[in-house]
């Protein structure tokens, strides 16, 4: 019987190749762009599960609101995993990070290069305690037990040693000045992890934690790791932390603020330290601090339900074309009931021939996703690739045959299966009308998806044109970036020098600080010798030099700019706009003075424990953070800050910049690895998330379209075929081309403009809600509903018109001929 159906169902396909065609066509590119959408899913989802700790590791995290600011951190004090390892008895161990940025590595030895490594990480020896990954050569028991020592990955060992063998005993030299030992190399770190790292350093001996302070909502620099014993409870835990870590504020708030931790909340003001699970923290962690960009579970949900439409729309064109050949098969349906053909075989063969479809159809989709995984992961930025080994994979493969053929043949089969013989065989075939709101209403779902994809494609683009030509306070064009300026040592200043000397440069400013996000350091200031929730205000605190506010073109609204080389500069702070506000201050700044707070850790602070500081000028606010959030305040000093260096420059030599940089650069920081970027770029970077979401959005949002006009091919070609005779009897009594192509597209149309007016609110509800995180966004415009509504009516009018042409060019002799 089964062979039989195949027989059938090869014949049936290749006697319709058109029919057929189309059928593989729209299940392949769906069922690709499914396979596309659930690889990136599945990589998501898999984040930090390699880790057979996994579930029970939980990491301290900081929300602070406190003088004027609202701060999320990754990232909490030092003290918050002893403290916990000593005082909560379900803790086995804790580990403490602390991410001090790129480093600049080499041999040990005359004539070795530099290379710079971004993935360093200064770590507590319990890491392998609270991460296990095996150990390649080395001791795990004494790695990084020592100052000075360092365990690194295989990738690394084999970098800058050819063998993880010879890397154990080895020195290498950090930022050309300190010297680290080799104890340990251990096996790479999965990609699937929320940090990388491939140079784990000692953290005995560091002298930033020997001053930390133990209050514990401070000195916030410190991501820490918490791994429960196997028997813990983690809801208990979790409630036994938050009495905990309220008591620990507390004690703070009482030392620091002189007041209880309930009054200070009364003040609209918190400070609490929560946990978050480690398996949550790619998809659920947006925090300030984090050691690497996260995805977004938002994302995922997006391109989830893209997928789920996509596939059903796939599904609905196999229904609806196959419906359209409905007439055609009648009388074959007919005659297999008239010789004995039970409605269960009739059924079967449908099924049969469905399924055969879907199999090609996925077949064709692996091949196809295998040749655009590649392009695809390069557009996510995620390291994306088949599954060949999988026995899941292909579970879920031979699944999908069968889901997908049942899914998109089960309407046509017991729809074909129902006709009654007699009637069939007499020309009698009305009961095809049966089911045109079922169809009907498949055709409205599917541009009711297309029209609100492409709906919310073209706001994203219109928020990222908005962000990208929005007045951010300062110029960011023709500023090229020199990175890792500490190199020069102390030809910084030299190095300046010369590159001023350039015609087409007009300044340059040496810091770290730039006005994109990047490193941030910020500290609580106040109007006088004391902090107080009246009195203080949280704000970033940048060392510049006197040159930062010309080269990054950023307009100073009173008072006066930094003076080069003036002593009296050096207890001297420029505010910005909403400093000021915040502070209180008005008009001419010249001669107000703000405070803050330098003390030994832990030393409950008096008046002469703060500094003052001359308030000589100020800025406009200037965006220095994503647009997702308001400006913050902002206080600039005179200092040093010699991470990198800044030039503006005339567009009309670009080139000869850049050479001169780099001639430069290796002339004065032989052996240092030269690297540049431009400020526009970093800018740009900030938003790639969104531009990435943007771009597949959009090209998924053509592909439903493609594959809803097949849809809607079929149901013309349906349609047209049903009203033959009809068309020839029009023809006949002077109907024109014209004419009945309007009478049969009007009813496509009217479909179309029912999913309009259901997806445009759709779209409108879901992207007044992504654009809510964007404390800076557009008005959603009510031409761009009118833009795509149109468009979606143009492209289904052209669609249907291919099929309504041709039929109003037929021969009215041909199909009226048998009346």
């Amino acid at each position: 019987m089964i062979r039989n159906y195949l027989t059938v169902a090869f014949r049936n396909l290749s006697r319709n190749k058109m029919y057929t065609s189309l059928n593989i066509a729209g299940l392949s590119l769906g069922l690709a762009a499914c396979l596309l959408i659930a690889l990136y899913v599945v990589h998501e989802c898999q984040y930090d599960r390699w880790n057979p700790n996994a579930q029970r590791i939980v990491r301290p995290v900081g929300d602070i609101k406190f003088g004027g600011d609202e701060m999320h951190f990754a990232v909490v004090g030092a003290t918050i995993g002893p403290d916990c390892g000593r005082e909560l008895p379900e803790v086995q161990s804790w580990c403490r990070f602390r991410d001090d940025g790129s480093f600049l590595v080499k041999r040990e030895g005359e004539g070795q290069q530099n290379i710079k490594e971004e993935d360093v990480l200064i770590v507590d020896s319990s890491f392998f305690e609270v991460f296990p990954r095996r150990i390649v050569e080395g001791d795990v028991a004494r790695a990084l037990t020592r100052p000075k020592t360092m365990a690194i990955s295989r990738s690394a060992a084999e970098k800058y040693f050819s063998a993880p063998q010879l890397a154990v005993g080895q020195t290498l030299v950090l930022d050309n000045d300190t010297r680290w030992q080799i104890t340990a190399v251990f096996e790479d770190i999965p990609g699937t992890n929320h940090f990388k790292a491939d140079f784990l350093l000692a953290m005995n001996g560091n002298k930033e934690l020997e001053q930390a302070s133990p209050f514990w909502a401070s000195n916030n620099n410190w991501h820490t790791y918490l791994l429960l014993h196997k028997n813990a409870d983690l809801a208990d835990f979790e409630q036994k932390f938050d009495k905990f870590s309220r008591e620990k504020v507390a004690l703070t708030a009482k030392q620091l603020l002189n007041m209880s931790v309930e009054e200070f909340e009364k003040t609209g003001q918190y400070a609490r330290i929560s946990l978050q699970h480690l398996p949550e923290i790619h998809l659920h962690s947006d925090r300030s601090v984090e050691l690497m960009p996260n995805g977004n579970i938002q994302q995922v949900w997006i391109f989830s339900a893209i997928a789920a439409f996509i596939l059903l729309i796939a599904c609905i064109n196999f229904m609806n074309l196959a419906t359209a050949r409905s007439v055609g098969r009648a009388r074959e349906v007919g005659v297999r009931k008239s010789l004995g053909s039970g409605r269960r075989e009739l059924i079967g063969q449908f099924l049969t021939e469905s399924s055969l479809l879907a199999g090609i159809s996925v077949v064709l989709a692996i091949l196809l996703a295998a040749i655009l995984v590649p392009s695809f992961g390069n557009l996510a930025a995620r390291p994306l690739a088949m599954p060949w080994g999988s026995l899941t994979f292909w579970a879920t493969m031979l699944g999908s045959i069968l889901f997908v053929g049942f899914l998109a043949g089960s309407y046509p089969a017991f729809f074909l299966s129902a006709f009654n013989a007699v009637r069939v065989l007499k020309g009698e075939v009305t009961g095809l009308g049966h089911g045109g709101f079922f169809r009907s209403a498949l055709v409205v779902f599917q541009f009711t998806a297309s029209v609100a994809l492409i709906t919310a494609t073209a706001m994203v683009y219109k928020q990222l044109d908005f962000i990208q030509n929005k007045r951010l306070g300062f110029d960011k064009s023709q500023v090229v970036i020199l990175q890792d300026a500490y190199a020069l040592g102390e030809r910084i200043q030299p190095f300046k020098m010369e590159m001023l000397k350039h015609p087409a440069v007009e300044c340059g400013s040496t810091t770290g600080f730039l006005p994109v996000p990047s490193n941030r350091s910020d500290n609580t200031f106040s109007k006088d010798r004391s902090i107080s929730v009246e009195n203080a205000v949280n704000m970033q605190n940048w060392n510049v030099d006197a040159d930062y506010i010309r080269t990054f073109g950023i307009t100073l609204a009173a008072g006066r700019n930094f003076a080069p080389n003036s002593p009296a500069d050096s207890n001297a702070v420029i505010l910005n706009e909403t400093a000021m506000r915040l502070f209180g201050f008005e008009g001419d700044p010249t001669g107000k003075q703000v405070y803050t707070l330098d003390a030994p850790p832990g030393k409950v602070p008096t008046a002469d424990d703060f500094v003052a500081y001359n308030v000589v000028g100020v800025v406009k606010d200037f965006h220095f953070s994503s647009l997702r959030e308001n400006i913050d305040a902002l206080c600039l000093r005179l200092g040093r800050s010699r991470g990198m260096m800044s030039f503006r420059f005339k567009g009309t030599d670009t080139e000869g910049v850049l050479s001169a940089l780099e001639k430069n650069w290796k002339a004065m920081a032989p052996g240092q690895p030269f690297a540049f970027r431009f400020l526009d770029e970093s800018f740009d970077n900030v938003y790639r998330s969104e531009q990435r979401v943007g771009i597949i959005a959009g090209l998924f949002a053509l592909l439903s379209v493609l594959i809803s006009c097949l849809g809607l091919f079929g149901l013309a070609a349906y349609t047209t075929e049903r009203r033959m005779k009809e068309i020839g009897v029009r023809k006949v009594l002077g109907a024109s081309v014209a004419g009945v192509t309007g009478l049969l597209a009007k009813d496509f149309l009217k479909l179309v403009v029912v999913a309009i007016v259901i997806a445009s609110p759709i779209a409108y509800f879901f992207m007044r809600k992504w654009l809510s995180d964007f404390a800076y966004r557009i008005e959603i415009p009510w031409w761009i509903f009118a833009v795509t509504g149109f468009a979606a009516i143009l492209i289904a009018f052209l669609t249907v018109s291919a099929q309504s042409i041709k039929a109003a060019l037929s021969n009215p002799v041909k199909t009226l001929r048998s009346e």
